[in-house]
């Protein structure tokens, strides 16, 4: 046991997903201290578009359960911008179903509506969406677990075991992989360009007859375009020819983009897993083990639910 350890809550794992659930169980009334490796801003979080929508991820009527209760605490958050980086967005999902979304959707989206010729050169959806800048938003989580009383600290975790706490939750996302160990936790790497906005309002998501996307989104001042995902790849270094082909996909939606100035490159790995990981598992010490990982690029989309569900588990 380690010591020093004064909570009786850590959480590993210092991303969106992790953060949400110290959120969480420090509003409860627990003790809880983040472990995190990287800074909160050297996060793959920190990489992340982001806008709510729910990615296919299993189990499927989990995975709906927790991306709605998350669009129900992003519309909240809405409220103040500035303050949380939530807004509320209008934009054009291409390639997408009206019947589909309504299936796992209902009522929750009340604007879901075909998207006009104007709107999308194809078949799409025009909806409004929250979109999230992490940029704001996880210095704001991190403030909001503070003020609740929780620590975040920077060290590396190299065994759950060695965790001296009597609960402790795994939210590691890629480095689960090893640590947990979970051979089935796999990268799948995103490439981001982040240039100035021309003047953007709205977003957009395509994908081509090529399966290549095309996505941009509104922050402020900036616009980020996308973007990759490419299985299995664990380079983090930004490919300058992989940055052209997204810029021109992104131009190709709306012509304006062309000339934008370029502020930045990002390279992200999605904690990608066949299903997500969110379970309690015993251990030989009779200590509380909850994992919570393997979103994949849902990381956003699920982690209000998701973090409601484990901190659950972690103190039922």
């Amino acid at each position: 046991m380690d010591s020093e350890l004064s909570g009786d809550v850590v959480v590993v794992g210092g991303g969106v997903t992790g953060l949400a659930t110290a959120v969480v169980l420090a509003e409860r009334g627990r003790r809880v201290r983040v472990w995190t490796r990287d800074p909160v801003e050297g996060t793959t979080s920190a990489v992340a578009g982001a806008l709510w929508w729910p990615y296919r991820i299993e189990p499927g009527a989990s995975a709906r359960a927790w991306a709605l209760r998350s669009l129900e605490v992003y519309e909240a958050l809405s409220a103040d911008p500035d303050l949380t980086g939530v807004r509320m967005v209008e934009g054009v999902l291409g390639e997408a179903g009206l019947d589909e979304a309504r299936a796992w959707a209902g009522e929750r989206l009340p604007g879901l509506r075909a998207a006009t010729a104007a709107e999308y050169a194809g078949s799409g959806l025009w909806a409004r969406l929250p979109l999230i800048d992490m940029t704001v938003h996880l210095p704001w989580l991190r403030r909001r677990l503070t003020d609740a009383g929780g620590v975040i600290e920077t060290r590396t975790v190299s065994d759950l075991a060695s965790v001296g706490a009597p609960v402790v939750v795994n939210c590691t996302g890629l480095g689960a992989r090893e640590l947990v160990p979970d051979a089935s936790v796999r990268p799948v790497r995103g490439q981001l360009v982040v240039v100035e906005n021309p003047g953007l309002r709205t977003w957009a998501v395509s994908t081509g007859a090529d399966g290549e996307m095309a996505y941009f989104f509104p922050h402020r001042d900036r616009l980020v375009l996308g973007g990759t995902a490419e299985e299995d790849v664990w380079s983090t270094e930004p490919d300058p020819a992989v940055a052209e082909a997204i810029v021109r996909r992104c131009a190709a939606l709306r012509p304006e983009i062309a000339g934008a100035r370029v502020l930045g490159h990002r390279v992200g790995l999605r904690p990608a897993r066949d299903a997500v990981r969110l379970e309690r598992q015993p251990t030989a010490d009779g200590r509380v083990l909850v994992h919570n990982y393997g979103h994949g690029g849902a990381g956003v989309t699920v982690a209000w639910g998701c973090a409601e569900e484990a901190a659950g588990l972690a103190t039922r």
